[in-house]
Order: C-alpha cells, then sequence, then structure tokens
C-alpha cells in the first residue's frame, strides 16, 4: 500500500481525508505546525511531522519513504502574519522543491472551482500561481477543484442566527457546496486514477436566497433578507484595495467578487451528505 504525506491535516478537508486514507489502509504521515497539535493524530496515523511548511529548513526528511503527497495547505482569514502569497503558494511551493527531489509518484492540490474567473483577487492569485508550478514540475499531479465546503456556508447559518441574512444585488448566484467528507472520497479515490483534475460539486445546487431560507426554516426564524446593490461592490473594493492591506481585505473582496458572479459552472454533482443534516448539526452543536 502506497504511503502518503498530508500537508494540511488539520483543516476540515485535511481532517476529513486523514481518516477516509485510513480507512482504505493507507499509511499515512501527517504534517503538524507544533507538538501541542499531535495529539489530534495520536493513534489515528502512522507517523506525526512537526515542521513549518513555510520555512523549508524545518522539513528535513519529510518525504523520506513518502510515494504521494496531498496538501489541503492555504489560509481562508490571514493571520499570525501570514498572507496568501506565504502560504497558498510558498509553503506548498516547499513542499514541491522536496517532492521533486525525492521518489514521489504523484501531488495532489485542493484548489477552487472557477479560478479563471476571479484572476485579481488575491487569494486566487496564490492558489493559481501554484497550479502552474506544479503542473510544471516533473512530478504527475492531481488538482481538486471544490465548489466551496459545507463550512463556508456556516457564515449564512450564522448571519441566520442574528435574525438577518444579507446579499448582494438579487440572490440568485449559484453553488454547489460539498461536504468534507464527500470531497475526501473524491481525492482519495482520485489517487487510482489517470485523470490529472477535477471540477466537484456537492449533491445539490442552492441560490444565496435558498441558502437563507434554509437556514432560517431549521433555525424557524422567519427569513429576514436584506439586499445590497451589486453597483456598490466595485467602488467597495476599490477602497478597501486602496486603503487597507490584503489581510483585511482578502476575505471579503472574495466573498463579495464571487456574491455577484451568475451563471458559474458547478462542477460534476457528487455525494451523499446533505447540507440541511449539516445545519442541523451545528444548530444542536450549539444547544448542547
Amino acid at each position: 500500500m502506497k504511503k502518503i504525506l498530508v500537508a494540511g491535516a488539520s483543516g476540515y478537508l485535511g481532517k476529513h481525508i486523514v481518516k477516509t486514507l485510513k480507512a482504505r489502509g493507507y499509511w499515512v504521515r501527517v504534517l503538524v505546525r507544533g507538538k501541542n497539535q499531535k495529539i489530534n493524530f495520536k493513534g489515528i496515523v502512522d507517523d506525526i511531522y512537526v515542521g513549518q511548511a513555510t520555512q523549508i529548513n524545518t522539513l528535513s526528511n519529510i518525504m523520506d519513504d513518502i510515494d504521494i503527497v496531498i496538501s489541503t495547505l492555504g489560509i481562508t482569514r490571514q493571520q499570525d502574519g501570514m498572507t496568501y502569497m506565504d502560504v497558498d503558494y510558498n509553503a506548498n511551493l516547499n513542499l514541491l522543491k522536496l517532492a521533486e527531489t525525492a521518489t514521489i509518484d504523484r501531488f495532489l492540490y485542493v484548489s477552487v472551482l472557477n479560478a479563471e474567473l476571479f484572476p485579481e483577487l488575491k487569494i486566487i492569485q496564490a492558489k493559481e500561481r501554484f497550479v502552474t508550478a506544479l503542473q510544471a514540475s516533473n512530478l504527475e499531479h492531481i488538482i481538486i477543484r471544490p465548489n466551496g465546503f459545507y463550512s463556508d456556508m456556516l457564515e449564512i447559518l450564522n448571519m441566520a442566527k442574528s435574525g438577518r441574512g444579507w446579499i448582494i444585488g438579487d440572490g440568485k448566484t449559484k453553488v454547489s457546496p460539498i461536504s468534507g467528507q464527500d470531497l475526501a472520497k473524491v481525492c482519495v479515490t482520485s489517487l487510482k486514477n489517470d485523470q490529472q483534475e477535477y471540477k466537484v460539486g456537492g449533491p445539490q445546487t442552492f441560490t444565496l436566497r435558498e441558502l437563507y431560507e434554509l437556514a432560517f426554516s431549521l433555525l424557524n426564524k422567519p427569513v429576514k433578507i436584506s439586499s445590497i446593490p451589486s453597483l456598490l461592490v466595485p467602488p467597495t473594493l476599490f477602497l478597501m484595495r486602496k486603503f487597507t492591506s490584503s489581510k483585511f481585505y482578502g476575505p471579503i473582496e472574495f466573498f463579495l467578487t464571487a456574491m455577484t458572479m451568475k451563471d458559474m459552472p458547478q462542477g460534476t454533482l457528487t455525494g451523499t451528505d446533505n447540507l440541511s443534516d449539516f445545519y442541523k448539526a451545528a444548530i444542536n452543536s450549539d444547544i448542547n
């Protein structure tokens, strides 16, 4: 059985990938940033490597005996002084450089769907710059492009909890989010195939308005949704880019831009996990 290194194992998707790999009998090494994170994987994986992906000198021998690298490394909200380029590009590039000098069969990387529609966004620029480097490398590669995670949809649920949801324009932008478990199955299954890129959506497609309606319904709250004119988005982004750092405007930039896009490809709809069940579990967790 192949031996696999998982980078980003502590994240939402990474945890599901580790669980799926072990369920299918793979030998797994995880990369964690600090010794305090080792407890999360003790008794679960075969090896735990402590190192900083952003600092290549801390990764000596990490590729020893590894056949496949899976990286979900990336940041949604910039913290610890790190930028998208530091993590989504440079940290992954460090792993790629080490993989190229080792006996690695394949490198799987999780990016985003429809990246070509958002070339000006900082987070997309960093991810796709690494995709380009990976495609140009001497390694076989797999690029997974999901259409948002269920964990991202918690923002919608949280706004519904506050009593009011906010949309840009008419709220008809569509999204097909996927659960971490379903996407992990896609990632692990892809390791045995020759396909180099997977564009993946979840089992259901929602408009933003429908997402709010689902959240309000499960919370037993009246549906209250306010709309912000889409014409306000470009000047708002211009001002944020001019007067704030990417650490501040990066997540807002992605959200506002994505919310104004219509008729975006949703990827191949797959999976069995239901968003309604995910929301119910989150609501019950708050209650208990």
